[in-house]
């Protein structure tokens, strides 16, 4: 939705919005745009009466100020359908959805485009650190959305990307997620059912061949041409380390193209992100070669696996992780690419399907290639949520507070220590308390 607002705010609007629990880097990004954020949902915020509201899915009937909208019949939509009706016609739209992998995949895809010289458009949920903002208008005809499958509003249950209308859509792998919406995988397939029906058949689908899931659905009906893309060898598009650390990248192309690089990002899971980005680049007619040469310059995105500092040599970061895969994969590339250094994880399972407990019986094993684990366990989490990570021994430390988090941590970490935060909220500020407490025993010993 920030970004929603960042694009009607470049379409000439004058542009206000409330939330609750507004936090950076979207409340700095809207500050510095001009567009007025509210603390909370009271009714006078209409007051003012606005041509048009865009509804978040976040917003419920019973909230004050959607109720307010609704007895006073202000014109209203949903945020997809605004972009579908005010930004996506007529564009060459270039949808990247799946379980993991969105927000980083929709951002090297854009940064390949811009590096190109196609000054793209985008919306991605997150910020690339290339661009420092999360959504662009654009000067050409191309324009990169992050799909996501979560349902549209309170009104509509469809799910976002339906009302996106790609012509070009990558899909990097499929999980059960979202367990507050969607009652089964099954469920979720159906809903990337009708996303596949409305690719036109001069379309491009770029899928990850690896995953089973994301087979099913081609199964289920598929008019367009479709390209595979894998890091084991076995697709249209395949990439490769060509080093120990990760720090090198190789993708080829089933036609004998094939370029090399240095990245700044590591891990199985980016290589895929990298893989996906450099084959939905060619629908714009990017080469191979200036593709990966591009990903050499990007630089990642603020809140996935971002390095927000370094403080008496315990390297800090900060991760949107909150599904298991998503953590495993996070823990897996920081070994691969610090080998002999303690990786030490802060986890604050905040998502709603964390909450219902979907994932108790898989966390304790996405968690347990880190040497040290700090767990918040949210309100509302009962005894089954520490059970489930009993497994895990000493390793692990389960906090209720906070501050109590950050200062067992801090009594625990070495030089060397490689310290990731996931969260996919604010986590308390814990990362940053935990960075000026560091800093504080730093200048205190010198």
């Amino acid at each position: 939705m920030g970004g929603v607002a960042a694009l009607a705010r470049a379409a000439g609007h004058r542009v206000t919005g409330c939330d609750a629990n507004v936090y950076p880097p979207m409340s700095t990004q809207l500050g510095n745009l001009g567009i007025d954020i509210t603390e909370g949902y009271e009714p006078s915020q209409l007051d003012v009466v606005p041509d048009y509201v865009v509804v978040g899915n976040a917003m419920t009937r019973g909230n004050p100020v959607v109720e307010a909208m609704l007895d006073r019949r202000i014109p209203y939509c949903s945020g997809p359908q605004w972009l579908s009706e005010h930004v996506l016609h007529k564009r060459h739209v270039m949808a990247v959805s799946g379980t993991h992998g969105k927000t980083t995949t929709s951002s090297m895809l854009a940064w390949i485009l811009e590096d190109a010289g196609l000054a793209p458009g985008f919306l991605i949920g997150g910020i690339p650190v290339n661009f420092d903002m999360s959504a662009r208008f654009g000067e050409s005809e191309f324009f990169v959305v992050e799909a996501d499958e979560y349902d549209t509003a309170f009104f509509d249950k469809r799910a976002k990307f339906v009302h996106y209308r790609p012509q070009t859509l990558v899909i990097n792998n499929l999980e059960f997620d979202h367990a507050d919406i969607y009652k089964d995988i099954d469920a979720i397939l159906w809903q990337f059912h009708q996303l596949m029906r409305t690719v036109p058949g001069n379309g491009r689908v770029i899928i990850n061949g690896d995953d089973d899931n994301v087979a099913r659905i081609i199964e289920q009906g598929c008019w367009t041409a479709v390209e595979r893309f894998s890091a084991r060898d076995d697709g249209d598009w395949r990439a490769k380390f060509t080093d120990i650390g990760q720090r090198r990248i190789q993708v080829s192309h089933a036609s004998g193209s094939s370029a090399e690089s240095s990245w700044k990002l590591g891990g199985v899971h980016n290589l895929e992100n990298a893989l996906a980005a450099v084959a939905a680049s060619q629908s714009a007619g990017v080469t191979v070669a200036r593709a990966v040469d591009a990903l050499s310059r990007f630089d990642g995105v603020k809140r996935r696996m971002e390095r927000t500092g370094t403080v008496s040599d315990i390297a800090i970061y900060d991760d949107f992780a909150h599904h298991p895969t998503a953590i495993r994969r996070t823990i897996d590339g920081l070994k691969k690419r610090f080998p002999g250094q303690r990786i030490v994880v802060a986890l604050e399972p905040r998502s709603n399907t964390m909450k219902m407990g979907v994932h108790k019986d898989s966390l304790a094993a996405s968690l347990d290639g880190a040497d040290l684990m700090f767990v918040f366990r949210p309100e509302g989490m009962d005894a089954q949520f520490d059970a489930g990570l009993a497994s895990l021994g000493k390793r692990l430390t389960i906090c209720t507070d906070y501050d109590e988090l950050v200062s067992a941590m801090a009594g625990k970490l070495l030089a060397g220590d490689q310290l990731v935060f996931m969260s996919n909220g604010g986590f308390g500020a814990a990362r940053q308390k935990l960075t000026m407490e560091l800093q504080k025993r730093r200048a205190t010993s010198s």
